[in-house]
């Protein structure tokens, strides 16, 4: 069974830069939100590599996750189908501990910046990197499928802070 264990942090500063070890612009659209807890998505590459993503929460920080390569054509019928969309850059970090990413978003969640790691267990202790500001972790706002919907362009500034 696929599980993905994360934790979410809204992201200060460009302390996180010296670290990035690749990165890749990348489109993502939902096919459906939260039907029956469940959150289907594609998501294409600016590599010319696509995937379809079935999510749904297990608890606050675990999600059901199942993930498959989808061939590149499809993936761009489905994106232009879909009525919700985000673009960002992924960045991969080299931190030596978990698997850090961040994600810079673009257009109308621009300039909103954010680091996630997975982890292998809820409960594993994690040093936070000094450029890592409010947890977001079980703040739903800030999924991407919520982000989608409602992009940081429409909210309030205080809501964004």
């Amino acid at each position: 069974m696929g599980l993905e264990i994360e934790r979410r942090f809204l992201v200060k500063g460009n302390g996180w830069k010296k670290n990035i070890i690749k990165s890749k612009k990348l489109c993502q659209g939902y096919l459906i939100i939260h039907q029956n807890n469940w959150t289907i998505r594609v998501r294409v590459y600016k590599d010319e590599t696509a995937y379809l993503t079935l999510k749904s929460p297990l608890n606050e920080i675990t999600n059901y996750e199942f993930e498959y390569e989808i061939p590149l054509n499809d993936a761009e019928s489905l994106l232009n189908l879909t009525e919700y969309k985000i673009e960002k850059t992924r960045h991969e970090l080299d931190l030596g501990q978990g698997q850090w990413i961040v994600d810079c978003f673009e257009a109308k969640n621009s300039p909103l910046i954010l680091a996630e790691v997975e982890i292998s267990e809820p409960n594993m202790e994690i040093e936070t990197p000094c450029w890592c500001g409010r947890e977001i972790t079980t703040n739903k706002e800030f999924s991407n499928a919520a982000l989608a919907q409602h992009p940081i362009c429409s909210w309030t500034k205080e809501k964004r802070t």
